[in-house]
C-alpha cells in the first residue's frame, strides 16, 4: 500500500521534474514533464480520496455494529 500512495505518484513526479529540466523549459519534453506532474499530482489524489471513503465505511461499520447491540441490550455499548 505504501507503494501505491506514496512511491508512485513520486516516481511520477520525479520523472516529470527531469523532463522539464532536460527540456530546459521550452521543448515536448517540458510539456510532457509538466504533464507527468500533473499525472502524480492526480495519481495522489485518487488515493486519498480512496483513504477517505474507506474511514467513512468503517465509521458506518461501527454505527451499524452499535445500533445492533442496542436492539440486542437496550443500551447502546459505551454506557
Amino acid at each position: 500500500m505504501t507503494a501505491t500512495r506514496i512511491w508512485v505518484p513520486a516516481v511520477i513526479a520525479v520523472a516529470g521534474v527531469v523532463a522539464i529540466v532536460i527540456g530546459h523549459g521550452k521543448t515536448a519534453a517540458a510539456g510532457a514533464g509538466v504533464g507527468l506532474v500533473i499525472v502524480a499530482l492526480i495519481v495522489w489524489m485518487v488515493n486519498w480520496l480512496y483513504r477517505i471513503g474507506v474511514s467513512s465505511n468503517r465509521d458506518r461499520e461501527r454505527e451499524e455494529e452499535a445500533r445492533e447491540y442496542f436492539d440486542r441490550h437496550g443500551r447502546w455499548p459505551d454506557e
